[in-house]
């Protein structure tokens, strides 16, 4: 516990140290590899050569075709992730990547530096295996164990520190690809004991793959993307390292090891049943010399989320996890409705949102947004369909809502990283995956129609007397679903902050 004289004494050395900031990195350019020849991935060029698509809408099975295509790897593996968590997912995770490095597969990991605590010494260690490369960006310089004790020692770069990077892919040999919204922890693909996120994914090949991996190049080599051994000084821990690879998961039969021949038959039946359709990149731009530079301008990636909007002709449905909108996100809306075109949306309620202060900024939007003609509903935290998300028994786990994703009309889905609030939009870095294809959308459609459904979201409403309502199933309440009186209080407290641009 920081006590306040200790509290003081951080703030004197981040003052007198403000002049030491981190410079950033010159390193030799890489590369991603050419698309691998492995007789697979030829095999599976031979039942279709365009671009395909596949489905991850449920934790479990996005997990086990993350690790059978890590399994499948024969020259590259690329990951770009905001949060790596080292419980059971994030160590089968690492486990079969490591497994790939031995057999001689190119890893590189590039992570933002968000919630990098304590882990260095592990990761120093992960490094000095031949076929690993470990990167983060936008790194913190002092790297203390403590969350608000870094932040305070490293308080003379906010500027460039509150610029994260939010994107999530993984490449495999250049030939497919994983793009969405999931980070790498319990939490993101069901395997918690209390709470989920719903969250969504989709698992890509064909010529779009190279655009990902192009991406990904651009964000390795930028400026801001560090070696780990160029910005911490620990000793490296081979012996953490090896005991954590060591601990025994009790939910390592969501994944089963498979033959090559096996392995192989599963990707041509999945390739065989996979959407086709027409796809375009989304990417924000890494910073080419400070991540501070971005300002308050949009990002790439905003523009092209508020022209999907604007040529909407019947009907939008919105996933986002933490719905802040910009003004022009709010006016983008309010003309759609006024030409015709039906929007909903879903976001996090009260209870499952796990950033109170971003729903607290949110609720100042829900009047305007629903005056405006937009459908609200909020996901339930005893969603009755949230079995769909999570491992059994769930009587006692919750549910909250991490998915980014749009469907426009019938014929487009977007579905990536990206929340619709500021801090998405336009501070930190995004991307994401336009698909023009019906097939697609009709399979986005149905998997979200039943999030909708009031047995698993509230659907506000304005009541009898003018004011919002929600509505479940089972009951109306003229005040929020919170948790508690507590939660209450600190929701109108945060509401009342002016800290809304930086959600």
């Amino acid at each position: 516990m920081i006590t306040i004289h200790k509290f003081f004494i951080i703030t004197l050395v981040a003052l007198f140290t403000a002049c030491a900031k981190l410079p950033p990195a010159d390193l030799p350019l890489e590369q991603t590899a050419p698309p691998a020849g492995a007789e697979l991935w030829r095999s599976l060029e031979s039942i279709t050569a365009n671009d395909w698509y596949v489905l991850l809408n449920d934790g479990p099975t996005s997990l086990d075709w993350r690790l059978h295509a890590i399994d499948s790897a024969t020259e590259s593996i690329d990951i770009q992730t905001f949060l790596w968590g080292f419980d059971s997912v994030g160590l089968l995770v690492l486990q079969h990547l490591i497994s790939a490095a031995d057999r001689g597969v190119l890893v590189r990991i590039l992570i933002d530096d968000t919630f990098l605590l304590s882990q260095d010494d592990v990761l120093l260690a992960l490094q000095d295996h031949p076929n690993i490369e470990y990167r983060i960006f936008n790194p913190y310089k002092r790297r203390t164990n403590g969350f608000l004790t870094r932040q305070v020692l490293n308080l003379a770069e906010f500027s460039r520190l509150d610029h994260r990077m939010h994107n999530k892919a993984m490449v495999v040999d250049n030939r497919i690809a994983i793009v969405g919204g999931r980070n790498l922890a319990d939490e993101y693909f069901g395997l918690h004991d209390q709470a989920n996120f719903r969250d969504m994914e989709l698992l890509i090949g064909g010529p779009i793959t190279l655009e990902v991996s192009t991406a990904f190049d651009a964000y390795w080599n930028d400026h801001w993307s560090f070696p780990i051994d160029l910005i911490s000084r620990i000793k490296p821990s081979p012996e953490k390292l090896d005991s954590m690879l060591r601990t025994r998961d009790r939910n390592v039969h969501i994944h089963s090891e498979e033959s090559i021949n096996a392995r192989s038959e599963r990707w041509r039946k999945l390739v065989s049943n996979a959407v086709t359709g027409r796809a375009a990149l989304y990417v924000d731009d890494p910073p080419a010399l400070n991540p501070a530079d971005r300002g308050q301008s949009f990002g790439k990636l905003a523009y092209e989320i508020i022209e999907l909007f604007e040529n909407a002709k019947e009907e939008i449905l919105i996933v986002s996890a933490y719905l802040i909108p910009t003004p022009d996100l709010e006016g983008a809306v309010e003309k759609a409705v006024k030409r015709g075109v039906r929007v909903r949306i879903l976001t996090n309620s009260i209870g499952s949102n796990n950033h109170l202060t971003a729903h607290s900024a949110y609720r100042n939007h829900i009047t305007t947004l629903l005056r405006h003609g937009a459908e609200l509903h909020e996901v339930r935290i005893d969603a009755r369909d949230r079995h769909i998300y999570m491992l059994m028994p769930v009587k006692e786990k919750s549910l909250a809502l991490h998915a980014k994703a749009m469907v426009v009309d019938y014929d487009k889905v977007f579905i990536g990283s990206a929340n619709l609030d500021p801090r998405s939009l336009r501070i930190n870095t995004e991307m994401g995956l336009l698909v023009v294809s019906r097939e697609l959308n009709a399979m986005v459609r149905a998997a979200v129609e039943r999030d909708y459904h009031q047995a698993n979201s509230w659907h506000l409403q304005f009541g009898n007397n003018g004011r919002v309502v929600w509505v479940s199933d089972r009951e109306v309440l003229d005040q929020q679903p919170a948790m508690s009186f507590m939660q209450r209080l600190e929701d109108w407290f945060f509401a009342h902050l002016p800290i809304e641009s930086e959600l």
